[in-house]
């Protein structure tokens, strides 16, 4: 089995409109979606190889120094899979996009560091 991280994506017009949505309704969906986000992981525990996190916000290293950006990365998690297909099926329907205003999970190979 191989690792793979999987970033959970989200435009900043996407979470514009979930703060615009009306409290209760925002409350409501924030709730289906923990609760629905639980049973993912309780589905694949076995996989999940690092629980991972929210990602907070952005600073940018360059030569020319360090800059707050924006970007549309909002969380983490490392999975174990046999192929990044599998890996990337995991998150099918999952309550990021499919409850919350994400709008995307993008899976790929934690590869090995060369000359390890």
């Amino acid at each position: 089995m191989k690792n793979y991280l999987a970033v959970y994506t989200g435009s900043a017009a996407a979470m514009d409109a979930w703060r615009d949505l009306p409290e209760k309704e925002r409350k409501e969906r924030e709730a289906r979606g923990v609760q629905a986000w639980h049973a993912w992981v309780d589905r694949n525990q076995a996989v999940i190889a690092d629980m991972g996190a929210p990602l907070g916000r952005t600073k940018r290293v360059t030569q020319a120094g360090i800059a707050d950006i924006r970007n549309n990365l909002g969380a983490y998690v490392v999975v174990r899979a046999e192929s990044q297909e599998a890996a990337a099926r995991l998150f099918l329907g999952h309550p990021h996009f499919a409850i919350f205003p994400g709008d995307g999970i993008e899976v790929m190979e934690c590869l090995p560091i060369p000359g390890a």
